[in-house]
C-alpha cells in the first residue's frame, strides 16, 4: 500500500500550522528573519543602530555638528538546532483504525517539535539584561512582575503591550491565587495565556527552566529574542523491512537574543 494521499507541500504546511499553534516561548519572539534557510549552520545577520542624537534646531543657521554616524553593530542568529523526527504505522494497524491516523500522527510530531524548541528558546534566559531574585508568594507575586514591568519601562520599552511575561505552572498557580485575578476573556484564547497584568500578557509554559525550587521566569519584549526556523525535509516512504506506511522530517532552527536590555530573568523562589 502506496502512501497515494502523501503531498510533502500540504502536509509540510500542516505541520507549521500545527506547531505555530502550540508555540509559547517561539509565539513571542521576534520571526521577521526567516527566509532561506536550507541547512543547519546557516547564519542569519540581523543588524541594528544605536541611538539617534536629537538636538536643537535654529532656523536659517547650520547644524553646529556633522550628521551623527550610526554604528552598524550585527547578531548572528546561527541556525544550529536539528531535530528530527521519524515514525510508521503498520498496514494491519492502519485498516483497523481511523484512516485519518497518519494526519493525527503528524500533529502528534508537531506538538513534539513545538515543545523542543520552546525548550531552546527558554534556554536563552541567562543571556537577559538584568533579574530579580525573590521568594515568590500570594502576597507578592503580582509587585514582582510589576518590578520587572517597571525595568523594562525604564530601558524604552514603552508600550506595555509589547511586554510579555513567561512563567511556570507553580508560579502561575500564585498568580492566579493572588488578590488580582490575571484571567481575561480576550487573551486567555492564545495559547498558554492566562491573561494581562498591567496590560502585559502573561504566558505559562511547562518549559520554563525550574532548579531546585527556583524558576527561571522571563519578562521580555517581543523583539528581544529572534528565532527562525525552516521545515527542510518532509518524506513520505514504504521502510524496506515492513509493510507500513513511515513520514520522516527535519526541523531546522535558531534563536538569538538581540536585545538583552529589553529581557529581564525573574528567580523566583517558590516553596515546594
Amino acid at each position: 500500500m502506496a502512501l497515494n494521499n502523501f503531498i510533502s507541500t500540504v502536509w509540510s504546511e500542516t505541520l507549521y500550522s500545527q506547531m505555530d499553534k502550540k508555540y509559547i516561548a517561539v509565539a513571542n519572539c521576534n520571526r521577521e528573519f526567516e527566509g532561506d534557510i536550507k541547512n543547519r549552520g546557516d547564519r542569519v545577520k540581523i543588524c541594528g543602530v544605536g541611538d539617534i542624537n536629537v538636538f536643537d534646531y535654529t532656523k536659517n543657521a547650520d547644524f553646529e555638528s556633522a550628521a551623527q554616524e550610526l554604528g552598524d553593530a550585527v547578531k548572528t542568529l546561527i541556525i544550529d538546532q536539528a531535530k528530527a523526527f521519524n515514525f510508521q504505522i503498520d498496514d494491519i494497524e492502519k485498516a483497523q483504525t481511523n484512516p485519518k491516523l497518519m494526519d493525527a500522527a503528524v500533529r502528534n510530531a508537531a506538538a513534539a517539535l513545538a515543545n523542543v524548541a520552546d525548550q531552546y528558546v527558554f534556554s536563552l534566559c541567562s543571556k537577559a539584561g538584568s533579574n530579580i531574585a525573590a521568594s515568590a508568594n500570594v502576597d507578592n507575586i503580582i509587585a514582582l512582575l510589576i518590578d520587572a514591568r517597571t525595568k523594562l519601562l525604564k530601558q524604552n520599552v514603552c508600550d506595555p503591550g509589547d511586554i510579555v511575561i513567561e512563567v511556570s505552572p507553580e508560579v502561575s498557580n500564585l498568580i492566579l491565587k493572588s488578590k488580582i485575578n490575571a484571567s481575561n476573556e480576550d487573551t486567555a484564547l492564545e495559547t498558554g495565556c492566562i491573561g494581562n497584568i498591567a496590560g502585559c500578557k502573561v504566558f505559562v509554559s511547562n518549559n520554563i527552566p525550574v532548579e531546585g525550587n527556583v524558576h527561571k521566569c522571563i519578562a521580555r519584549s517581543k523583539r528581544a529574542i529572534a528565532f527562525a526556523e525552516q521545515l527542510s525535509e518532509m518524506d513520505a516512504y514504504r521502510p524496506e523491512k515492513r509493510f507500513a506506511d513511515a513520514v520522516k522530517g527535519l526541523h531546522l532552527y535558531g534563536a538569538e537574543v538581540i536585545y538583552p536590555s529589553e529581557m529581564v530573568r525573574l528567580d523566583l523562589t517558590v516553596a515546594a
